[in-house]
């Protein structure tokens, strides 16, 4: 006998592939020790207060802008990366972005 399937799935735990993604970028930095979980919660916390995101978050799209926002601004402060790197790379991902057909997947192109 087939089991019924079950009024309502679980959501998943992530919405989308990018969510899951700088999760893990962050965390791995994290556990190779690049900055404290403390200190990212902080920083965190202070991004989500500055954009006014005081409200139940569901870890949709506006949760993870402000965690990449706040990657951005560690790995800039600390020297990783230059801001004018970030900002180059955001455009080029956009116009990988703009100019590919819907329903394939966004690559940059090699330059």
């Amino acid at each position: 006998m087939i089991d019924p399937v079950p009024e309502s799935a679980p959501d998943p735990i992530f919405a989308q592939p990018w969510h899951a993604q700088i999760f893990a970028v962050t965390v791995a930095l994290n556990e190779a020790d690049r900055f404290s979980w403390p200190d990212w919660a902080a920083r965190f916390s202070e991004t989500l207060r500055r954009h006014g995101l005081n409200r139940d978050l569901d870890g949709g799209d506006d949760y993870f802008k402000a965690w990449l926002e706040t990657l951005e601004e560690l790995l800039i402060e600390q020297g990783t990366t230059a801001s004018d790197e970030v900002l180059a790379l955001k455009q080029s991902w956009e116009e990988a972005y703009l100019t590919t057909p819907h329903g394939q997947p966004v690559h940059l192109s090699p330059e």
